[in-house]
């Protein structure tokens, strides 16, 4: 089967680590180990978030004196699909000698008239205190919201429309190759009255393109691998229930927060409408389970799902990733 995994940028780099690349090397190899049975199975297409490590490149970037502009978030987005893309097929190469795994730079067409840009809603970059993030805010000209226990910056989250290079991505997957790609959601560009693509100032919502990329391949499989364990209904009261199987229409009934789980359920619900296959929520290191039916949230038309048997085990003893 084709199968489409996404996981978020604290995948490599949790919260409270520091950004050095040994230590998101390190998280890197878990997570590979926890994918590696599904690409032994499978046709695979992995996809990441940057939103940690677009935050620190955007930093050092408007930190830098020799500049006279910071690098805009269309750069910074194709220069963390270089530095993510290439430590997740490193790793996936020495976990499974002699397969073939691209790494790739693409974009995402988003449209100019989004009404996100003028709503910044996505997250990027480090947890700061509520003081911190105002500072920031006036010195830098941000915009920041509460996240959890802390603030963050905010930037637009326009909604993908198409993965430019899905024609590319299909002939390497054809070749048999594990496919690295849709970095932080891709590098988000417009198209102007002459077909010119250029890139705009925005992080596209990778869950979002993911579904997106996975109708457009004709996925059968879309995982959407996060840091809890499956969606939950009343999440945060003392009533709150894990949701195991689901439709999309009995989904889509429960209310999410827009900024965190709501992009991730409306992903998985929109793949499912578009094309009758499988879905699901869960966590990275559940990943194989998820596939046999036995954890995460797994979304169906009929709302039943029995499992694939051929995904073997992974090893809960070596992976600990936490992934958002």
């Amino acid at each position: 089967m084709r199968v489409v995994a996404t996981l978020g940028g604290n995948a490599l780099l949790q919260r409270g680590q520091k950004p050095d690349a040994d230590v998101q090397e390190r998280n890197v190899r878990l997570a590979v180990a926890a994918l590696a049975p599904l690409a032994a199975d499978h046709e695979l297409v992995l996809t990441h978030g940057n939103g940690p490590q677009v935050g620190v490149l955007a930093l050092q970037s408007a930190s830098d004196p020799r500049l006279t502009t910071p690098y805009p978030f269309d750069v910074l987005g194709a220069q963390t699909q270089g530095m993510i893309g290439y430590w997740l097929l490193q790793a996936m190469e020495n976990e499974l000698p002699g397969r073939q795994v691209a790494a790739i730079i693409n974009q995402t067409l988003v449209a100019a008239a989004d009404p996100a840009f003028a709503d910044p809603t996505k997250f990027v970059g480090e947890m700061y205190t509520e003081e911190e993030a105002h500072r920031l805010a006036t010195e830098r000209g941000w915009t920041v919201k509460p996240d959890g226990t802390g603030w963050r910056r905010v930037v637009g989250s326009p909604r993908p429309h198409r993965v430019i290079e899905t024609r590319l991505i299909r002939l390497l997957l054809q070749s048999g190759a594990i496919v690295v790609c849709a970095g932080g959601g891709g590098v988000p560009v417009i198209r102007n009255e002459r077909g010119e693509l250029s890139g705009v100032e925005a992080v596209v919502d990778k869950d979002l393109t993911s579904s997106v990329l996975a109708e457009a391949l004709d996925a059968d499989v879309l995982l959407v691998l996060t840091d809890v364990p499956s969606v939950m209904r009343d999440f945060g009261t003392p009533d709150q229930q894990p949701v195991r199987q689901a439709t999309p229409g009995s989904l889509r009934a429960l209310d999410f927060a827009a900024g965190s789980m709501g992009p991730k359920v409306e992903a998985v619900c929109r793949f499912v409408e578009l094309t009758g296959g499988i879905a699901a929520i869960g966590r990275l290191e559940d990943a194989p389970a998820i596939l046999r039916g036995e954890a995460g949230t797994v979304v169906t038309p009929s709302g039943s799902f029995h499992g694939l048997p051929s995904v073997g085990p992974s090893n809960p003893d070596t992976v600990r990733v936490a992934v958002s």
